[in-house]
């Protein structure tokens, strides 16, 4: 495992492995793989949890960070990806994180160049969020010890979500059922392929998983952006209290951030009881541990699966 780039790039055995070892690190594991060991993270797009999450989880495993704004580097005055990414593996990057506006970033990087730096993915345009995806899936074994069977339904705007498209392949190869919401417009062929597109009441009544997704205003048109109205889109798909009331006693609320608080989610909810938003994030740090173990390692991580799981991964 050199690299992290798509869930579609990694197998069940180690979606599995990766979440054994995160929760492994959540109960206290301590690992000093990163010791004297260097990251940089390179953001070309705003973030506040992936970054600083990847940070903390680079503290904790004694790798040092790099800075890196890229507005200040030389990306500025001409040059190319790989050649900042060459650069720091030069003076002597382990680990590379990279989130970038262009959908599939890393294949050019990995297919036609020779880099000896570790390649983590932390969001390529509208295609692929692993770390996100990962943590997400982290957060729901901790709760159901299984994805087989669940129903999990992704309510927002799914053609511009990395997370959606994400979620929706992996849930799917696990054993989930996957179901959609929001805007027709929205409602891709791709997803299509995957599950229904139905309304948020009867996903709230039915599904064991309720993903929100925030409205990509800076991926939308100018037109679209001007017809927008936030009340009429929290009235229609929106989560509030009645809502909730509709759910399941173990329905789990999740969202990636960052929150549009009365958009797509009502202020009260955000913290409720069915809400597990904040603990995605602590588990975030538990993850990403785990990924830059794995790369470090070059190879697995975390315990022989069990029987139980086994059986899913064969399935």
């Amino acid at each position: 495992m050199k690299n992290i780039l798509s869930m579609s790039q990694l197998s069940n055995q180690e979606v599995y492995e990766l979440i054994d070892s995160a929760l492994e690190f959540k109960s206290g594991k301590k690992s000093t793989i990163g010791a004297d060991k260097f990251a940089i993270n390179l953001f070309f797009e705003n973030s506040t949890r992936t970054k600083s999450s990847f940070q903390v989880a680079e503290m904790k495993l004694g790798m040092q960070e790099i800075e890196f704004e890229a507005a200040t580097s030389s990306t500025s005055k001409g040059e190319s990806l790989y050649d900042t990414i060459k650069t720091e593996e030069s003076i002597g990057a382990s680990v590379a994180v990279i989130r970038h506006s262009q959908d599939e970033y890393y294949k050019d990087l990995v297919e036609n160049h020779n880099l000896n730096i570790h390649i983590i993915n932390g969001g390529d345009g509208t295609g692929q969020h692993p770390s996100q995806s990962l943590l997400d899936l982290m957060t729901i074994y901790e709760h159901f010890g299984s994805f087989d069977g669940l129903k999990v339904g992704i309510i927002g705007d799914l053609s511009h979500s990395r997370v959606a498209h994400s979620n929706a392949e992996i849930l799917t190869r696990l054993g989930a059922k996957m179901y959609f919401g929001g805007l027709n417009q929205w409602y891709t062929p791709e997803f299509a392929e995957i599950g229904p597109h139905t309304s948020v009441d009867q996903l709230c009544e039915e599904m064991d998983v309720v993903m929100l997704l925030r409205v990509q205003h800076e991926r939308l048109s100018a037109q679209e952006n001007e017809s927008f109205s936030k009340e009429n889109y929290f009235q229609n798909y929106g989560l509030n209290k009645d809502r909730v009331k509709m759910m399941k006693e173990t329905t789990m609320i999740m969202h990636p951030a960052p929150i549009n608080r009365g958009v797509e989610i009502a202020d009260d909810v955000v913290e409720c009881d069915k809400s597990y938003i904040f603990p995605q994030m602590a588990n975030g740090v538990f993850m990403r541990m785990a990924m830059i173990e794995a790369v470090l390692k070059g190879d697995n991580v975390g315990n022989e699966v069990t029987d139980k799981k086994r059986q899913a991964i064969l399935r």
